[in-house]
């Protein structure tokens, strides 16, 4: 496949990104107030980040009745113009602490990974519910940024991550059985991302790769195990309840060569207080991987449970049933609505603070295979 060669991204191009306004001043009133009932409007929605996942769950957003995507905001005009394709009439921004302090009433932040520190903390500037793509940063300190901007932001304003697995009805479902007790308590963990990643664009000038195509580069998408595999970390960090002691891995670029910096294939074990062990794989082979395993699969004292967007398994002990549930749609759409639905009726969650939480945990992983050498959770933390 045809790229562009490896290139520093220009300054001005990031100062633009990130440029920085005076916030606005302006009052708003608790959201069940202002927003949701049938005879008022919609939530308004400003994205920020017009790429394939911006344009993709905005769609979701819009085809929610209670909201409607009325702002849009990207570095670059053929990126702004897509935008106005799918949503006609909305304001159009190339800065986003303009978008925030815009009469919007939540931002959605779909712009790479190593831009959401600075993003999330305008957004809470401006007083906004926040819909934030995962993950939180790529780095400790970034992590630490949207950790301490999500514990000032206002309880009366709703954050929510894109980490959609914890909104899944299936997914739900699983975590209450395990967390529950009915299988006792788990002894064990395995999850898996074995198949295929982004596809590399090309046909941009050469100062714009590092943007156009941040997902390989790992100053600004974490490496695949921050990007990707944060989502299987974040669903073991919601079923145990607990941060791992130290964690050990490795991995290396077999087929994906062209182009970036980042691993093609990891693998790791995490070791959690009370001895229990995540045994974990992760691959984007493209085309050269004909099937797939993506799931967590929670191995207890009565049973075992395999959960995954496709639905979920439960094996019990003394049983030859297997109990089953199929999921047969993306949900995202989950998360969306249960979003919009709690900025319309006051029902808050700061998912900022255990989304940050998860990333530390993806990125102590890339710590540990990119050394080769063991981390612990202590020491990475406090550094």
């Amino acid at each position: 496949m045809d790229t562009q060669p490896t290139v520093p991204v220009p300054a001005p191009a990031r100062r633009d990104l990130l440029r920085t306004a005076p916030a606005a001043t302006f009052t708003i009133m608790a959201p069940h107030l202002v927003r949701g009932s049938q005879a008022n409007s919609a939530l308004s929605v400003g994205l920020i980040g017009t790429g394939n996942r911006g344009l993709y769950v905005s769609g979701i957003f819009a085809k929610n009745e209670f909201a409607k995507v009325t702002a849009i905001c990207d570095l670059y005009d053929d990126r702004l113009a897509e935008g106005e394709k799918r949503f006609s009439g909305a304001k159009k921004f190339k800065n986003h602490v303009e978008l925030s302090n815009s009469d919007v009433d939540a931002v959605y932040i779909a712009t790479p990974i190593v831009f959401h520190p600075e993003h999330f903390e305008a957004a809470v500037k401006a007083r906004k519910h926040i819909f934030m793509e995962k993950a939180a940063a790529v780095d400790i300190k970034g992590c630490k940024r949207v950790l301490d901007a999500a514990r000032k932001a206002d309880p009366n304003k709703r954050i929510s991550m894109d980490f959609q697995q914890r909104y899944g009805k299936d997914y739900r479902k699983a975590h209450q059985i395990v967390t529950s007790g009915e299988l006792g308590a788990i002894k064990m963990v395995r999850a898996a991302w074995l198949g295929g990643g982004p596809p590399i664009k090309t046909g941009h000038p050469a100062d714009q790769e590092k943007i156009r195509n941040w997902f390989f580069y790992r100053e600004m998408s974490g490496d695949m195990i921050v990007e990707q595999d944060c989502h299987n970390i974040d669903v073991v960090h919601w079923f145990t309840n607990m941060k791992p002691v130290k964690l050990s891995g490795y991995g290396s670029r077999q087929i994906r060569t062209q182009i970036g910096d980042i691993y093609d294939n990891i693998a790791f074990t995490m070791t959690f207080p009370n001895g229990v062990i995540l045994s974990y794989a992760a691959s984007q082979f493209g085309r050269a991987m004909a099937w797939q395993d993506v799931g967590e699969t929670f191995m207890c004292e009565k049973g075992t449970v395999h959960v995954s967007r496709q639905g979920y398994r439960i094996h019990r002990e003394g049983k030859r049933e297997v109990e089953e549930a199929k999921t047969t749609y993306d949900i995202t759409k989950d998360a969306v609505d249960e979003f919009v639905d709690g900025c319309r009726t006051g029902k808050m969650e700061n998912a900022a603070i255990w989304g940050a939480e998860s990333t530390m945990m993806a990125v102590m992983a890339r710590e540990a295979i990119t050394t080769g050498r063991e981390v612990t959770w202590d020491k990475l933390t406090k550094s």
